[in-house]
């Protein structure tokens, strides 16, 4: 089943929408001009609506996986250098770096370390400290990015014009030695961590049809991770994990802290392993957490090379009707190997999914509450 059609009333858990803004919201930040006409240009050959580019302009645009750097690791692709779709025309890689990020208007979005599964525990920990020193100094080293930890740091970061960036690694077992492997990082300096990957780890299994053996869940040791994560105030991130893996987290986290999963398509649209059911969008929803939509068109139902930014909507419109408009949110997967919708190929196609939209009935509020919003409140209450 799809989403809703244009007109349909929105939904969802928790009593009545509400039309208004959030107390909290705060739109007015710097945009420099630059970034204003770069974007007009964009609209314009894409077919946007004048109307939707304001509203794109006048929101906060959260990515809440980002996965450029591999890359950089692989075969040096500079994140602070301006590329064009590489070799495949915007598939796999090359659909963003910290130059077109800054030109699409994107307000923030995690950038993410992805854990190598070959390497024994030493070996994974000792990297992820050098990949994380180093992805602090490109970031770091841009003067129109903020590393930020906060929610203070985010809008203290826009209020100056910059792009908030924050890190999050992609498998615990990066850090998974001892539950003080975590600990020893600086404070709130990982915004999250995704528990499991393409593997199965000391933490758990994945959802991957290509995991060894059944889907045996969270192990001991990943039960005392999520409460570690939880006492440390980094976001509990499941995206990738198995069934079973998913249940039990939700049994042991803290329910006083968001959950999240930061990339991801739904069932309700298309039967996938790899996305969230209604059970699942339900249970984030319960603990005030957020769900990020993210890319690839097979996990949206689109054949490979002729996706739809349209489905990505229609995503985002299936988890706001079971979970509510509070809980949904944007995590595009960009240059994590996906393949994008045809029309959404780089993260400078973003206007178009305000086109889309607005084209679907949805309240300007709602916009604004997914495309960054939502993120920004739970942020807030995970860390104050």
């Amino acid at each position: 089943m799809g989403g809703p059609e244009k007109g349909v009333a929105w939904g969802g858990r928790g009593g009545p929408l509400l039309l208004a803004l959030e107390a909290d919201y705060r739109p007015h930040v710097r945009r420099d001009s630059h970034d204003r006409s770069s974007l007009k240009r964009h609209a314009a050959a894409l077919g946007v609506s004048q109307g939707a580019l304001e509203l794109y302009l006048e929101s906060e645009i959260i990515d809440l996986h980002i996965d450029s750097y591999i890359w950089h690791r692989v075969f040096g692709y500079d994140l602070r250098k301006r590329h064009g779709r590489g070799l495949f025309g915007g598939l796999s890689y090359s659909q963003v770096d910290i130059p077109r990020a800054l030109e699409a208007g994107l307000s923030g979005a995690t950038w993410v370390i992805t854990t190598n599964p070959l390497k024994d525990a030493r070996a994974r920990e000792e990297t992820f400290h050098e990949n994380f020193a180093e992805l602090t100094s490109i970031l770091s080293g841009v003067e129109a990015v903020a590393v930020c930890r906060t929610e203070s740091d985010y809008w203290a970061a826009r209020a100056a014009g910059k792009h908030a960036a924050t890190i999050g690694i992609q498998g615990g077992n990066a850090l998974d030695r001892s539950l003080e492997s975590v600990a020893k990082v600086a404070p709130h300096s990982i915004l999250r961590i995704t528990l499991v990957h393409l593997s199965s780890s000391s933490i758990g299994c994945t959802s991957s049809p290509g995991r060894l053996g059944k889907d045996t869940g969270l192990t001991a040791f990943g039960k005392r991770y999520v409460e570690q994560l939880n006492a440390l105030g980094i976001f509990v991130d499941l995206a990738h994990i198995s069934k079973q893996g998913f249940w039990d987290a939700v049994d042991v986290h803290d329910r006083t802290q968001p959950l999240l999963v930061s990339h991801t398509c739904v069932s309700g649209v298309h039967d996938h392993w790899r996305n969230l059911d209604d059970a699942q969008l339900a249970a984030i929803a319960d603990t005030g957490g957020i769900v990020g939509i993210m890319l690839h068109s097979e996990f949206l139902g689109d054949p490979l090379f002729a996706g739809r930014a349209e489905s990505v909507v229609r995503h985002m419109e299936h988890a706001m009707q079971v979970a509510g408009p509070d809980h949904v949110a944007f995590g595009s997967d960009f240059d994590g190997a996906i393949w994008p919708p045809k029309d959404l190929r780089t993260c400078l196609e973003l206007p178009l999914l305000v086109e889309i939209m607005l084209r679907r009935g949805w309240p300007p509020d709602h916009v604004k509450k997914v495309m960054g919003h939502n993120f920004i409140r739970a942020w807030k209450e995970l860390r104050g």
